[in-house]
């Protein structure tokens, strides 16, 4: 499979921060204020009470978050703090989903990078990825300054943060992500892959997209998303127009502002073949599918298809997936894949993102299977697969199942879960990729 990749890769800074840490940054902060921010979320970063706030906020409630850092002096003081403390890999929803593309066996896997620089292509799988103009980057010019960095706090279950009145025991592992990136936000592309994307475009199965979360809703020169977003839209259109079988992908991922996260699935759906997202990101478009947020959140099983389904009854979407912590959900309007196929390409994925948040590391194709027998089926995912197969008679398909719900065919299947997760990052990426992947090669069957 050849495959293209736009339009967020990035450097992720990881660092597992502890309760303790964390109560002890508090005695440097008005607390007050942190706590006023806790309470309104600002959802961006200009300062360490900003900071503060989305961490303490996703460690109390064992959420996951993004928030981009809009004030440079605030990335400074936290690459001094945390970046040599960190371990530094490939990050981005885009990055992350290429190179599980690349390890997991396709062809040719052709990404888009903003702004090469010799660390950033040092994290780049070395099988099937081709970066279009990475030989021509000079090393003496490659400024690593802005480069862009993204802190992603892992934060385990039972760590406890206390600091005078305040007293909590996180109840999941998560993570709460910083970001300072100044050309992912402008979804830029690399003229480099822009240039080879056209003339390659009819050679190519299938397009993977994502970074759409991190656009600002307005920007220093004047423009705004819907600017952006235009850009890229015409460049899918073009792509399209060379190569009508051109499967395209879209990985939602976390907006901090829910008229956005409208406007952009609107205008995705009549020209992408399937959007994914997690439980989280389904939430914020309850005025659109008008379902319980709550119960979403608790990921039922049928409030999630509930949601998904009129989700694409209004729009002009195909196919939604929706990962959650506990089981993976596809559902389509139209089946391309049969219900078998589509369980087998949903298991690959959840296999592949249970070995890797139990190793941290991408592993050979050929031993993902037997890697993953040490790891333990969700208890929740199981109970909600069988909530459906006893609602809608649905077939049993492995360890998932595949039925229609309303004239929509949904499939089904928990996730492989690890005790202990080198990481919670890019698991919904790995999930993605792995899975696209496999559904490209069973249509082709």
């Amino acid at each position: 499979m050849k495959i293209l990749c736009a339009y967020n890769a990035n450097i992720d800074a990881l660092y597992s921060i502890t309760g303790p840490e964390v109560s002890a940054m508090l005695t440097s902060e008005n607390v007050a204020e942190v706590l006023g921010k806790v309470t309104n979320p600002p959802g961006v970063i200009n300062s360490m009470s900003d900071f503060l706030a989305g961490l303490f906020l996703c460690m109390k409630e064992g959420t996951g978050a993004e928030w981009l850092i809009h004030e440079p002096e605030i990335f400074k003081h936290l690459k001094d703090c945390f970046l040599h403390r960190s371990k530094l890999r490939m990050g981005g929803n885009m990055g992350i989903m290429a190179n599980v593309l690349s390890e997991m066996g396709a062809e040719l896997v052709v990404p888009n990078v903003v702004k090469p620089t010799e660390r950033q292509l040092s994290f780049f799988s070395k099988k099937a990825i081709y970066i279009p103009g990475s030989d021509s980057y000079s090393k003496e010019t490659s400024c690593e300054s802005d480069e862009p960095i993204h802190f992603v706090f892992d934060f385990k279950k039972g760590e406890h943060v206390e600091f005078k009145d305040i007293s909590f025991t996180i109840p999941r592992e998560n993570r709460f992500i910083a970001t300072y990136d100044i050309m992912n936000i402008s979804l830029f592309v690399n003229p480099f892959f822009e240039e080879y994307a056209s003339k390659h475009a009819a050679e190519m199965d299938g397009l993977l997209i994502s970074g759409f979360h991190m656009m600002l809703e307005n920007y220093p020169d004047g423009s705004t998303f819907m600017d952006k977003l235009d850009k890229v839209l015409g460049q899918l259109e073009t792509w399209c127009s060379i190569n009508n079988d051109l499967s395209i992908h879209v990985e939602f991922g976390h907006f901090t502002n829910k008229n956005m996260a409208l406007h952009v699935f609107s205008r995705l759906s009549p020209i992408v073949g399937s959007i994914g997202m997690n439980e989280d990101e389904l939430a914020m478009l309850t005025s659109m599918h008008e379902v319980n947020a709550a119960k979403i959140l608790q990921m039922d099983v049928f409030s999630i298809i509930e949601a998904a389904k009129r989700s694409l009854l209004v729009s002009d979407l195909r196919k939604m997936i929706v990962h959650t912590r506990e089981y993976v959900l596809s559902i389509s309007r139209q089946t391309d894949l049969a219900g078998e196929s589509q369980i087998e390409a949903m298991s690959f994925g959840v296999t592949c993102a249970g070995v890797f948040a139990s190793t941290g590391q991408l592993h050979d194709r050929n031993k993902l299977y037997s890697m993953s027998s040490t790891l333990k089926e969700s208890d929740f995912g199981r109970a909600q697969t069988e909530k459906f197969i006893d609602a809608i008679s649905a077939v049993r398909f492995g360890r998932g199942a595949a039925g229609i719900y309303d004239g929509y065919q949904v499939c089904i299947i928990p996730a492989l879960l690890s005790d202990n997760p080198i990481s919670t990052v890019g698991l919904g990426d790995t999930v993605t990729a792995s899975m696209f992947l496999r559904e490209l090669e069973l249509r082709q069957k």
